[in-house]
């Protein structure tokens, strides 16, 4: 496929036969006087309608923006710079920090990306191309694209010579629509929640990672594991004799299964209707600690099916080095979706989670100390609503808000004013400090 390239502004526009006499490119340089032409897969300039090859260094800036490459060393100081790149426009921006396209309703994918983004060991795994290019994948299968588009966003992303402070995710989220069957679309607003655990799993799959044995970059940094305590209820319209009579079967037994997990859903208490004494509605507030009690091996939640009931608890057992939590804002019903607005209060740094770890794991897990690191909003209606996200920057130790090209800095004591909806916190590890800024 070769693209015109009219001038150093870089203007795309692909031709896909060639550069043979009755190709589109061949005729485009005629009509327009477009001479200078780049192969998008060789990455090689040629001269149209002479048909040479254009051998000068200074085209390469534009390569380098197509296809950026990093070598180990500039992985491994990208958490610690703290200057500002310039753009080709003129304009500057930090690697990293860098505004996504919103083609048309794509804000939920785009927040998921840029959380993804800024969690280190994934970026690191992902800027490098040659971790994953030989993996081996059954002929005809598509979902591998994923990788190659995720990795190919990175490494924009990241880019420190970029001709814009932005970057487009039109090649992603045209893999997205593809391997996802079109359940998530670029033109119709989706759920972050949904897309970020099909997103994992997918890239995990892809990737060759298994339910079980098979363990990959995703798995390494977002896996954690817990004990699942069940217990069956008989129905509760059954006389209480024989609800008593019941509970002695095996049946009715508590039962425990051990099972891993990409990410905690914690559950909001139910918002209350009524209004204050100036007819508004209040918006109730919830300490991050009150909802995570459900994980704390004791506290029980009532789970119902069309025709059985169970009591369910929840105890960690191992910690991951990046946990993600999910917060159940929304709830369906046979006639819509409703939005629970309340406030979950949380500090940014220092939330420790041993007390979550049954005993004998306690004593083998050093580090349960955790720092945001990335905060997903959801504002507005369930169906209409929009998404941003507050953004750790390592290098520097600030906060970012980002929502969609719009890039500004943040007080760290604004984030939690939002309603967050989902959130990646860092486990500090070893002798660690806390690095964000104030």
């Amino acid at each position: 496929m070769l693209t015109a390239v009219p001038s150093r502004l870089f203007s795309l526009s692909p031709f896909p036969t060639g550069r043979g006499l009755k190709s589109h490119a061949y005729i485009h340089s005629v009509q327009f006087s477009h001479h200078v032409f780049l192969n998008l897969h060789t990455l090689k300039f040629y001269c149209l309608p002479d048909n040479y090859e254009i051998i000068d260094s200074s085209l390469e800036d534009i390569t380098y923006v197509l296809k950026p490459t990093f070598t180990k060393q500039q992985i491994a100081n990208l958490d610690k710079q703290a200057k500002l790149s310039r753009a080709y426009d003129g304009t500057t921006y930090l690697p990293g920090i860098v505004g996504l396209n919103n083609i048309k309703a794509n804000d939920y994918a785009n927040a998921v990306l840029q959380a993804l983004s800024n969690v280190p060991p994934l970026r690191n795994y992902f800027l490098e191309e040659d971790n994953y290019k030989n993996i081996k994948r059954p002929p005809g299968d598509i979902m591998f694209l994923l990788v190659q588009r995720f990795g190919e966003l990175m490494r924009k992303l990241w880019n420190p010579r970029n001709f814009k402070a932005h970057v487009s995710p039109h090649e992603m989220l045209q893999a997205v629509v593809l391997c996802s069957k079109k359940t998530f679309q670029i033109t119709k607003q989706g759920d972050g929640v949904d897309f970020l655990s099909w997103f994992l799993n997918a890239l995990h799959s892809a990737l060759g990672g298994t339910k079980k044995k098979k363990k990959t970059i995703v798995t390494d940094v977002f896996q954690g594991s817990m004990r699942i305590f069940t217990k069956k209820l008989p129905h509760p319209d059954l006389p209480a004799e024989e609800k008593e009579q019941l509970l002695h079967n095996d049946e009715y037994q508590e039962t425990m299964v051990e099972s891993t997990f990409m990410y905690l859903t914690l559950d909001l208490p139910t918002a209350p209707l009524y209004k204050d004494e100036k007819e508004q509605l209040i918006i109730p507030q919830v300490p991050l600690f009150n909802i995570l009690a459900k994980f704390n091996g004791i506290t029980e939640k009532e789970y119902k099916t069309y025709k059985e009931n169970f009591l369910k608890r929840f105890q960690l057992t191992k910690l991951p080095p990046y946990l993600i939590f999910c917060i159940k804002r929304f709830t369906k019903n046979n006639f819509f979706v409703e939005k629970n607005p309340t406030i979950v209060n949380f500090p940014i740094t220092n939330v420790d989670l041993r007390e979550y770890l049954s005993e004998e794991v306690q004593a083998v897990h050093k580090n349960t100390t955790y720092d945001l690191i990335a905060n997903i909003v959801h504002d507005g209606k369930p169906s209409e609503g929009s998404y941003r996200i507050h953004v750790l920057h390592h290098g520097t130790g600030k906060w970012y808000e980002l929502q969609d090209l719009q890039v500004t800095d943040i007080l760290p004591q604004m984030i939690t004013l939002s309603e967050a909806y989902i959130q990646i916190w860092k486990r500090r590890d070893n002798d660690e400090t806390n690095q964000q800024g104030a």
